[in-house]
């Protein structure tokens, strides 16, 4: 399935766009994060030289309507903020896009890493056009969930076939080597491995067709 990094730009209309911009050596990192039609809940946790200044200035914001401070430790502190402008938020719930927690805003920018089939992915590119927020794609490329693809002890036999240089060149494992590692028959191995070859070699097939 295609994986994305994506580097969004904040429009400085927003409140966290301008609250970032306003403190450019801030993060803000998004921990946690809910929003349905009317407004959003977050959980962010705020690393900035002059904390005590940005976390009042956030409070100060029209669309901030609450906000608690949960603890704070000189230059770092953790907040959870309700806001009636998740702006971000809301072009992930229209497009059906999984946002993978946490992520990072910046100085106007924030960093998503998305995993999603690509018309999804194309959707989510149509809701953030739609929302006025700007992107750069960084990266897209294929993943494999080994952990559904594969069975527990397929899972352990390729970890442990990779971890032993069966699959380095040049080879600095044998077969033979791995099945004593694993004590396992060589014959055993050899039928077990192959079978967990054939899933990921296909199922990385047909992501690329699929993409």
């Amino acid at each position: 399935m295609p994986q994305a990094q994506l580097t969004l730009t904040v429009p400085e209309e927003t409140w966290i766009g301008d609250l970032s911009r306003s403190y450019p050596d801030a993060r803000v990192r998004i921990l946690a994060a809910l929003a349905d039609e009317a407004a959003g809940v977050g959980l962010a946790e705020i690393a900035a030289r002059d904390l005590p200044d940005l976390v009042g200035d956030m409070a100060a914001y029209d669309e901030v309507i609450d906000l608690e401070l949960l603890q704070d430790y000189e230059d770092e502190a953790l907040v959870q903020f309700e806001t009636t402008m998740p702006l971000l938020l809301f072009a992930v719930q229209d497009s059906g896009v999984p946002l993978e927690l946490p992520f990072d805003i910046v100085d106007g920018a924030a960093e998503w890493t998305v995993t999603a089939p690509q018309d999804r992915l194309s959707e989510l590119g149509e809701q953030l056009d739609t929302v006025g927020v700007s992107y750069t794609v960084d990266y897209v490329q294929q993943t494999i969930d080994s952990d559904q693809l594969l069975t527990d002890h397929q899972l352990n036999l390729v970890r442990t076939a990779v971890e032993v240089g069966y699959y380095d060149t040049p080879r600095t494992c044998s077969l033979t080597e791995l099945a004593e590692e694993l004590d396992i028959a060589k014959s055993t191995c050899s039928e077990s491995l192959h079978r967990a070859e054939e899933k990921i070699v296909k199922q990385f097939l047909e992501d690329v067709t699929n993409s």
